[in-house]
């Protein structure tokens, strides 16, 4: 079986107006989830107009993450009030949460993405989280949402720094999946990589445009956001688990394990990892263009401020057994890093981190 995409797709400005008839109709009781109180008062306009539809709605926030404890919370929330849907409405750790207890519960879930960050408002997958942010698994959903709703309205509001990581999420769209699957002798996958190949080189051409001027008004930015939010999320189910994570996630899910002061984004952490990919194939698989890759995409990551090496997202891995620790999680029996076409061990983690870190490789 594969979930391809959500049932309906609403996209562009009034995305949610044009959207609520349907909702209408696909629920009575619904409980808006979110968290940030950042984008609480775009939540408090679902909120309200929902409530003008004369629906029974109700709301509730996540105290940490994706994690067990809000998993629980929400669900003894939804069970108590009888609520018939799941309007999730956020970044990414919410909407997966959101289609995770939906699924649990046997009810529909409804995404409102309010930002570019990640493509998770159309994925039929949730990634879970201690309450401290650290990556536990990754839990295969029967089906992508019911309802989509990406606003441009709503995504305009968002802070630059998340479209910057939904830049990156996107682009590792490219670089794994065209490394994990490109001899898979099916169909769908090879489309679906080569979808991924167009995605990466719009934003390439248009990523930094979007990000300097995010207007509605400008082609760029409504190119880029749909890019990050949908197209993302198209590649991923067309080529189904076929067109598979690898390095990148892999690094991002063993760095999350580290506690740092500073919460950094899915994207921003998943942009390093790309970057120690790349190297890792140069080391590992003589590839001849992954140094070329690397500089392609440390002069756009620069332009969009993001993070570049592990140390600038907080973390000395020359500390506390930091790098260890990337290493083993990394190189665990169920990591994505086995993906690769090549063997990884924990010293080649160990290696091309220290000298990357060390700037002993040329960048």
């Amino acid at each position: 079986m594969q979930s391809i995409s959500p049932e309906i797709i609403y996209r562009g400005n009034d995305a949610w107006e044009k959207a609520l008839p349907q909702i209408i109709k696909l629920t009575k009781s619904p409980l808006v989830l979110g968290k940030s109180i950042c984008t609480n008062y775009l939540r408090s306009k679902i909120f309200r107009d929902l409530k003008n539809q004369n629906l029974n709605v109700n709301s509730a926030n996540l105290q940490f993450d994706c994690c067990d404890e809000d998993i629980s919370k929400v669900k003894k929330i939804i069970l108590n009030n009888n609520h018939d849907s799941v309007i999730a409405a956020g970044g990414g750790k919410v909407l997966d949460c959101g289609k995770y207890i939906a699924e649990c519960l046997e009810i529909p879930c409804i995404t409102v993405p309010l930002s570019a960050s990640t493509c998770a408002g159309w994925t039929a997958l949730s990634n879970i989280y201690s309450k401290n942010g650290q990556f536990i698994k990754d839990v295969a959903l029967r089906s992508c949402p019911k309802v989509l709703v990406y606003d441009h309205r709503f995504i305009q509001t968002a802070p630059p720094r998340t479209l910057a990581s939904g830049i990156a999420d996107a682009l590792a769209k490219w670089y794994e999946s065209s490394i994990t699957s490109s001899t898979i002798d099916d169909g769908l996958v090879q489309q679906a990589i080569q979808i991924s190949r167009v995605l990466r080189d719009q934003l390439l051409i248009e990523g930094d445009k979007a990000f300097k001027s995010q207007s509605e008004n400008n082609p760029s930015w409504r190119n880029t956001v749909e890019a990050c939010g949908l197209t993302a999320g198209l590649v991923g189910g067309i080529g189904g688990e076929k067109c598979r994570t690898a390095a990148a996630h892999a690094i991002h899910n063993a760095i999350t394990q580290i506690i740092t002061p500073k919460k950094f984004l899915h994207g921003e952490i998943v942009g390093v990892g790309l970057l120690l990919q790349l190297r890792l194939e140069e080391m590992k698989n003589n590839n001849k263009l992954a140094d070329q890759s690397i500089k392609q995409l440390l002069s756009l990551m620069k332009a969009l401020n993001l993070p570049t090496t592990i140390a600038q997202l907080g973390i000395n891995v020359f500390e506390n057994n930091n790098l260890e620790k990337i290493a083993d999680f990394t190189c665990r029996d169920n990591s994505e890093i086995h993906f690769l076409p090549f063997e990884i061990h924990k010293q080649d983690i160990v290696d091309v981190i220290v000298n990357f870190e060390q700037q002993k490789i040329k960048i």
